[in-house]
């Protein structure tokens, strides 16, 4: 398979391997048009316009909203339905993801000073949370429970999970996980249409505070534009993995570990950097031997045929300065001394150290987070986390002798920017 080769030596690399980041976005007005237009009719109609979309794009034929939620004798019957050994997993990666995010809880906190005036944060849970999971085939039972373990750690007082069920096609393995998470309440709706139910609230579906979980471009754009109605927890990008490897990894695990990514999709991004053209040769080896198994071989070779990418570089200080331009999502450290590469790594949205630790763990049952930034944004965001689930109060009680000499300060800087009744509203507190 020819796989693009990009040398950091070379003078234009910088802009090549921006081209090669960049991925096609051409259908996003058309996107942006429709995800528009089923907001409005959600925001304006209710109940009624969301029976509509569920009918045009499920092929649900409901006359009440009522109908689209799913009961929780439903839940525990999809419960049962799975194998013991699918419940097993999904029960012990819950308890992981606990254990690694109960460590992330913000706690309230305050001092007092010499004036005994007290200054703190008073740290709550968001009330009501919304979490869109895909549906039909499509079965993400991790997505359900990266994304509401958090939640729950957090002390979010009600979940809502909304999940699209096309010609009325449920999966047990999601309902199950959503079960073991905890999850409150769950409603047999997707879309975009789906997105404006949380956001605006409908006669049935409860208004939220903050959406989260990942979906299709018009779940995407959905999000977007509620941004500010409500809060989102990104806006996600296709699936990535940068893989920093020396001569001394297995070949096949590398490149499988890249198939990891590439079968998501088309648009999905491999990318493997290294200080040795003969390791990269036997890594395109490994693809063309492995590749032929794969089920998703299509999706596989499209993806990195079209935005695959092996970088040679001269040693591992110049890949860890071509990982931090890049950012990744997800990044390997596939190296002899993986942790002194580590120090030189700054832009990562989740770092696995070491050939035994594959991505693939990490997206199941390892404990952190799977839900990412991509694009580049890990320059500037975090995995989902307990604290995108709770907000921060400031507190401030200033004792006499706080009020007075500090109502003079404000007094003088508020009158400095004209804005006198601040001033004269802090003076009132002056002794005299």
């Amino acid at each position: 398979m020819q796989i693009k080769l990009l040398r950091f030596s070379d003078k234009d690399f910088e802009g090549n391997l921006k081209d090669c980041l960049e991925f096609d976005s051409s259908n996003n007005e058309q996107i942006m048009d429709v995800a528009k237009n089923i907001l409005l009719e959600i925001k304006e109609k209710g109940d009624k316009a969301l029976i509509g979309f569920t009918k045009q794009f499920d092929s649900l034929n409901i006359e009440n909203a009522l109908s689209l939620e799913i009961t929780p004798k439903d839940i525990n019957t999809a419960f049962n339905n799975i194998s013991q050994d699918q419940k097993k997993a999904l029960e012990e990666a819950a308890s992981r993801i606990f254990e690694y995010h109960k460590k992330q809880k913000n706690e309230s906190w305050s001092y007092e000073d010499v004036e005994g005036s007290l200054f703190g944060q008073k740290v709550t849970p968001l009330d009501r949370v919304g979490l869109y999971v895909p549906g039909g085939k499509a079965a993400y039972p991790s997505s359900v429970l990266m994304n509401a373990i958090p939640a729950k750690v957090a002390g979010v007082q009600e979940l809502i999970m909304v999940v699209p069920t096309p010609n009325g096609e449920r999966n047990d393995l999601v309902l199950a996980a959503a079960k073991v998470a905890q999850v409150d309440r769950i409603f047999s709706i997707g879309g975009a249409q789906a997105i404006g139910a949380l956001a605006y609230g409908t006669e049935t579906i409860p208004k939220v505070d903050k959406i989260v979980g990942p979906g299709n471009a018009y779940v995407a754009e959905a999000k977007r534009r509620v941004f500010g109605t409500v809060g989102i927890d990104m806006i996600a990008g296709p699936s990535e993995i940068l893989i920093i490897s020396d001569k001394n990894s297995n070949p096949d695990w590398i490149a499988m570990d890249l198939f990891s990514q590439a079968e998501h999709d088309e648009l999905a991004q491999s990318i493997l950097i290294s200080d040795d053209q003969e390791f990269l040769n036997k890594v395109n080896l490994s693809i063309d031997t492995l590749i032929q198994d794969m089920p998703r071989k299509e999706i596989i070779e499209k993806s990195l045929k079209n935005r695959g990418i092996f970088i040679l570089v001269k040693n591992l200080s110049d890949a860890a300065k071509v990982s931090n331009f890049i950012a990744p999502e997800h990044l390997e450290l596939a190296v002899d001394k993986p942790k002194k590469l580590l120090k030189d790594i700054k832009h990562a949205g989740a770092i696995f150290i070491g050939r035994e630790t594959c991505e693939a763990v990490g997206d199941y049952c390892a404990g952190p987070n799977h839900v990412l930034p991509t694009s580049g944004t890990a320059r500037f965001s975090s995995p989902l986390g307990v604290y995108d689930f709770q907000k921060k109060s400031s507190l401030i009680a200033l004792s006499e002798t706080s009020a007075s000499r500090l109502g003079k300060i404000a007094s003088t800087l508020a009158k400095g920017e004209g804005l006198y009744a601040h001033g004269l509203s802090a003076e009132y507190r002056i002794k005299k």
